[in-house]
């Protein structure tokens, strides 16, 4: 498989894993994200990651799906700063925050920030 694939594998699905992340996660802000990060050592690396894009501040399904795909677009193209690391069980949730639809390269940007700093807690 290609490192610059997402697979469903690697998408935070599980209710228990979703849950536990933004009960005893750390959290943080980038524009335009809020992200919260909850890892635990491990034997193996495993990255699951939650793309969220509230319809309180967009109201049309196209507009945040548009958010969205440039989100795991920009994540899917910049995830490996997360695997040089040491082995660690992360998951991750990227929230949208802002009402405007930002170009590519901005979003682009506050996720290759938001992985640096989440590597850098670690």
């Amino acid at each position: 498989m290609s490192a610059h694939s997402l697979p469903r594998t690697e998408r935070l699905r599980s209710l228990g894993a979703v849950r536990r992340l933004f009960e005893s996660g750390e959290s943080g802000f980038i524009f335009p994200f809020r992200y919260v990060w909850f890892a635990e050592p491990d034997t193996e690396q495993s990255v699951e990651v939650l793309f969220s894009v509230p319809k309180k501040f967009h109201k049309r399904a196209n507009k945040r799906n548009l958010v969205r795909r440039r989100t795991k677009e920009a994540y899917r193209l910049q995830k490996q700063i997360l695997h040089d690391g040491r082995p660690v069980n992360l998951d991750l949730a990227l929230i949208y925050s802002s009402k405007e639809t930002l170009p590519y390269k901005t979003v682009a940007n506050a996720v290759r920030r938001i992985l640096e700093s989440v590597v850098e807690h670690l």
